[in-house]
């Protein structure tokens, strides 16, 4: 395959991360542009193309985030020290027109990728550090403080179809079984189409309890997403995803999931924000 052709292909993926980190559609393009210059000008062999535009284009966001909120005196200080803490990093608050944009703009650079790659592209601790140049303990701990920022700036509302999908999917990670039941409607039923019946999942399962069953303690590494504008939940891999899961929502009862791994769909996946904060230990390859 050509050199532009493979870069075809991840263009996409790398738009939608980028546009994430900055909150900006053009600027993100304007950044992937940039991850091409770079790679075309390689001089060194490219062993996982994916994993290498990935790196190279979150840390051209970070260039152009820490551009954009320059860190403190005190702070500098500190890195030239060999102390870069991020608790004293700069908070500086972005109006971008959204309100999930000005609450963004309040993280610092490695809190924003930390927290963008890990709860909406699922990519594991270990990966992100590397892309920081940080252990994974230390990334975790980033993206732990800037979940609780965004957590901490959610504002109240009405119930809503996407606060039932979350706190199913939440009730669903912690092994909360009487919670699932409280979610679910009596005659709730879970199906699947045929790419995901190939893959394994289950063709049907009916009646509460055995949703509820089902569930209990999985789905440990779904992410919250829109699925043709409903909203849902997906697993993803090194930030594609591989399988959503299509919520029913009826009166706040979760009605019906079905499992939808066909390419068509998948597709029409789109990252969203959970309504409620993920805990630290959702990165887990498993999944239902």
């Amino acid at each position: 395959m050509e050199p532009a052709q493979s870069f075809e292909l991840e263009r996409p993926r790398l738009t939608a991360i980028a546009a994430r980190l900055l909150g900006d559609r053009h600027e993100a393009e304007d950044i992937v542009q940039k991850a091409w210059l770079r790679w075309s000008e390689a001089s060194t062999e490219v062993i996982s193309l994916p994993a290498w535009l990935t790196t190279v284009t979150t840390r051209l966001c970070l260039d152009r985030l820490r551009a954009r909120i320059p860190l403190p005196a005190e702070t500098l200080d500190a890195v030239a020290a060999g102390h870069d803490d991020p608790a004293t990093t700069a908070e500086r608050a972005e109006s971008v027109g959204q309100a999930l944009h000005i609450v963004m703009a309040r993280l610092t650079p490695n809190e924003r990728v930390a927290f963008v790659l890990a709860d909406t592209f699922g990519f594991d601790f270990v990966s992100i550090g590397e892309i920081l140049d940080r252990s994974a303990a230390a990334t975790r701990q980033l993206a732990s403080r800037a979940r609780n920022k965004v957590a901490s700036a959610e504002p109240d509302g009405p119930a809503s179809d996407a606060q039932v999908v979350d706190a199913f999917m939440a009730a669903a990670r912690g092994g909360d079984l009487e919670r699932l039941l409280s979610l679910l409607a009596p005659d709730a039923e879970v199906s699947a189409d045929a790419t995901a019946i190939l893959a394994g999942t289950p063709s049907s399962i009916r009646g509460r309890a055995a949703v509820a069953e089902f569930f209990n303690g999985s789905a440990r590494a779904a992410l919250a997403v829109f699925i043709d504008g409903r909203a849902g939940a997906a697993w993803f891999q090194k930030g594609t995803a591989k399988v959503a899961f299509d919520f029913t929502v009826v009166e706040h009862e979760v009605q019906g999931i079905v499992f939808r791994a066909a390419p068509a769909t998948l597709l029409q996946v789109v990252p969203r924000k959970a309504t409620l904060p993920r805990s630290p230990d959702t990165n887990s390859p498993s999944h239902s």
